[in-house]
C-alpha cells in the first residue's frame, strides 16, 4: 500500500498507477483527504489517497484439493457478484468486510449521491447547536479555551507568521486578538482581507456557539474606530441641529463601527444601516416616527 499526495484526485490516481506500475482498473484506493482550494488562496489542501494493486490471476486447471462450485454457487446473481468484489477490495486495503461495504438495495441507491461519513461528521460538528454543558464563568472559560485552541491550530497550519492568538468571551461576544510578524498580511489592502476573515469567523462562531465576534488584528480595529469617530463629528453635529442625518457610503467593518458609535451617541433615535441602489451601505439617523 502507498500513500499518494497530489493537487487533485485525478492526479493522485495517475501518480498511484505510475508508482505501482498498474492500470487504473487494477488500482484499489481509499480517499484519505479530499482536495480543497482554501479560502482566498489560503489553507489549501492536497488530495491524499492510500492505494494498492489488485491483479486477477486466471487459472486454467484445478489445484489439488480444490472442489468445483455447486450449481447454487455457480448461479450467482449480479448483486451477489458485486458484493464479493467489494469484499475483495476491503481485504486489499486491510479492512474487514462489514455491512457498510455491501452494495445497497436498488431502492436505496435511487436517491442523491451519499456523503462521506467523515465529511458528514465535520459538517454536523461545525453547525451543531450544542454548547458545552457548564454555567457562568466556567462556561465562558471553556468556550474561549476551545475557540482559542482552534484558531491557534488554524494559524499554525497557515503560511502566515502569527505568534499571538487570544480569545476572551464576555457575555455574548467573543473578543479575538491576533498579532504577529505577518499580521498586516491578514488585514490586506484597505482591510478587504480583514473583512473576509471577520465574516468567516462570525459565521463559524455565531453558528457553533451562539456568540457575536469582535476581531482585532494588530490594532487595526482600534485605528479604524478612532478614524470613524473623527469623521462622524460633523454627522453628529448635523443630527443635533437638524434632528436627522446620514453618513457617507462606508465599506466592510466601517459601517458596523459607525452604527455602534452613532447608536451610542443617539440612544433615543432610529439608527440603522441602509443600502443604496448601487449596493453601497450607509447609516441613517432619524426620529422613530419619521421616514426619509
Amino acid at each position: 500500500m502507498k500513500k499518494i499526495e497530489a493537487a487533485s484526485l485525478e492526479a493522485a490516481y495517475a501518480l498511484a498507477c505510475q508508482e505501482l506500475d498498474c492500470s487504473i482498473n487494477e488500482l484499489r484506493y481509499e480517499i484519505v483527504q479530499y482536495p480543497s482550494k482554501g479560502i482566498l488562496g489560503l489553507f489549501a489542501k492536497p488530495a491524499i489517497i492510500v492505494a494498492a494493486v489488485e491483479r486477477t490471476i486466471v487459472e486454467t486447471h484445478e489445484r489439488p484439493g480444490e472442489t468445483k462450485p455447486t450449481s447454487e454457487e455457480a448461479e450467482e446473481t449480479p448483486e451477489e457478484s458485486t458484493r464479493h468484489e467489494v469484499s475483495n477490495e476491503t481485504k486489499v486495503l486491510g479492512r474487514e468486510p462489514d455491512e457498510s461495504n455491501t452494495v445497497p438495495k436498488k431502492q436505496e441507491i435511487s436517491g442523491s449521491e451519499p456523503v462521506n461519513d467523515s465529511e458528514a461528521e465535520i459538517i454536523e460538528g461545525f453547525f451543531s447547536d450544542e454548547r458545552p454543558e457548564s454555567e457562568g464563568e466556567n462556561d465562558e472559560a471553556l468556550l474561549q479555551e476551545e475557540i482559542e485552541g482552534t484558531l491557534k491550530d488554524l494559524m499554525a497550519k497557515s503560511c502566515f507568521d502569527i505568534d499571538v492568538v487570544e480569545v476572551d468571551v464576555i457575555e455574548d461576544t467573543a473578543y479575538i486578538f491576533i498579532d504577529g510578524e505577518d499580521a498586516a498580511l491578514l488585514i490586506g489592502k484597505e482591510g478587504y482581507r480583514y473583512n473576509a476573515i471577520s465574516y468567516l469567523l462570525y459565521n463559524w462562531i455565531h453558528t457553533r456557539y451562539r456568540l457575536y465576534t469582535k476581531l482585532e488584528i494588530a490594532r487595526f480595529l482600534s485605528s479604524q474606530e478612532e478614524m470613524i469617530r473623527k469623521n462622524l463629528q460633523q454627522v453628529i453635529e448635523h443630527v443635533e441641529r437638524e434632528g436627522w442625518g446620514r453618513t457617507r457610503p462606508l465599506d466592510g467593518i466601517l459601517v458596523q463601527i459607525a452604527l455602534e458609535q452613532l447608536r451610542e451617541a443617539f440612544p433615543n433615535k432610529y439608527v440603522a444601516i441602509k443600502r443604496q441602489r448601487d449596493g453601497k451601505r450607509y447609516v441613517l439617523i432619524n426620529e422613530f416616527n419619521k421616514k426619509r
